[in-house]
């Protein structure tokens, strides 16, 4: 079960620390999305992604389903280990082979839009 008690930026601090997760960055591009479209908008583009993606028992095409770029979304699934049912039960504790409960879509979500923000802040 995932330990939804470690604050977010404790654990984004924890994300950081792997040399995989700390090579993405948003880019030009992704920080300009950002701006024309807003912050909801992208947390909304977020739920949908992990709704559709990862969310369900077993995605469909599971561990190749989140591309490397295009949208900002997609960079932070990779920064925070929430690309796939794989990485988000090794980072997070959450189980694979059932769907992600409500506040398990949220607690991704959170942290996914935790790190946009530290992107956009630096």
């Amino acid at each position: 079960m995932i330990s939804l008690e470690m604050p977010i930026p404790r654990r984004l601090a924890s994300l950081r620390k792997s040399k995989f997760r700390s090579k993405f960055k948003l880019t030009p591009k992704d920080r300009n999305y950002i701006a024309t479209k807003g912050l909801e908008t992208i947390k909304a583009h977020a739920f949908q992604f992990v709704n559709s993606r990862v969310a369900p028992d077993f995605p469909k095409n599971d561990g190749k389903q989140t591309p490397m770029r295009g949208h900002p979304v997609f960079i932070a699934q990779h920064a925070t280990a929430t690309c796939c049912r794989k990485c988000i039960q090794k980072w997070h504790g959450i189980e694979k082979g059932r769907a992600l409960t409500g506040e398990e879509v949220d607690y991704v979500v959170a942290l996914m839009m935790g790190w946009i923000g530290e992107q956009l802040d630096s």
